[in-house]
């Protein structure tokens, strides 16, 4: 990783260069798209107590008018990642998006409200059966449910060994998901059940279409960032400049192999998206 003379981290990648440059020469035709746990917040032992990193708000508040969207996409409802995040409110980001449950719901900052697609009905029977799937294969003490509303997730980062409850896990609710037309999503310690046909890059190349923007910016941390990643690239090859950040974790070291610039954790993605925001203030 490169640096400019005012310290903005640079990108590895040729294409990562090339998206940054386009940022910088027409930032009113950007969007920028961010994960929210890992990524803005860091990650806790219990995702209720997940809150954006302190410097996150005043970051995309100061670079927020300067683009064409910002765009927080997350698997949380959407209303959950707006509380935590304390977007609600705040002047420069009256245009501010968030994309909940990988898009099913959408926050818009202008209004405050919440749209929202009807819920896949097997996440209820999943939602159902799910204790019993956990008691039958032997979950250890100290995994547990986190009900995310229209999608339901397991976490075993409290259990006494969490990889090996995550392997252990993983099989019985692959075919959980299955026999309820949902898919399994793993993540960092967590595994989730939700519908299929929604995910990051959906949601980010259905938004980088709505705004007509001509340069597209990602952040994430986890293998559900990958389909954003996939779609930066689709972008990409369509003639459109990307950049694809990673908020680098020892847990998910494959991520940071397909970004054009890895940062080490929320803290520096926070920072970097300051510098951003003043470089391209002053310019």
């Amino acid at each position: 990783m490169g640096t400019e003379p005012n310290a903005l981290p640079y990108p590895s990648t040729p294409a990562g260069r090339e998206g940054l440059d386009a940022f910088l020469a027409h930032p009113e035709r950007a969007v920028v798209g961010l994960d929210f746990d890992g990524t803005l917040a860091e990650i806790v032992d219990d995702p209720e107590q997940a809150r954006a990193h302190r410097g996150a708000v005043a970051a995309l508040a100061a670079l927020a008018p300067r683009v064409a969207s910002i765009a927080v996409i997350t698997g949380r409802p959407a209303g959950v990642a707006v509380r935590y995040g304390g977007f609600a409110g705040v002047p420069g980001l009256e245009h501010l998006v968030v994309l909940g449950h990988y898009g099913a719901e959408r926050w818009d900052a202008v209004t405050g409200t919440v749209r929202a697609a009807p819920e896949h009905p097997g996440v209820a029977a999943v939602r159902a059966e799910l204790p019993g799937v956990l008691d039958r294969a032997g979950a250890w003490p100290g995994t547990w449910i986190e009900e995310k509303g229209r999608a339901v997730a397991v976490h075993t980062r409290r259990a006494e060994d969490p990889q090996a409850a995550f392997d252990a896990l993983r099989a019985p609710l692959a075919d959980l998901a299955t026999r309820h037309g949902l898919v399994l999503e793993p993540g960092r310690m967590v595994l989730e059940l939700r519908p299929p046909g929604i995910d990051k890059g959906v949601a980010l190349t259905d938004h980088v279409r709505e705004t007509g923007a001509g340069t597209v910016v990602y952040a994430g941390d986890d293998l559900g960032d990958l389909p954003a990643f996939a779609a930066v690239d689709k972008l990409r090859s369509d003639g459109t400049p990307g950049l694809l950040i990673c908020s680098a974790s020892a847990e998910v070291p494959d991520l940071a192999t397909r970004a054009d610039l890895a940062l080490p954790g929320p803290a520096a993605v926070v920072d970097f998206l300051t510098r951003l925001a003043e470089r391209v203030g002053t310019a």
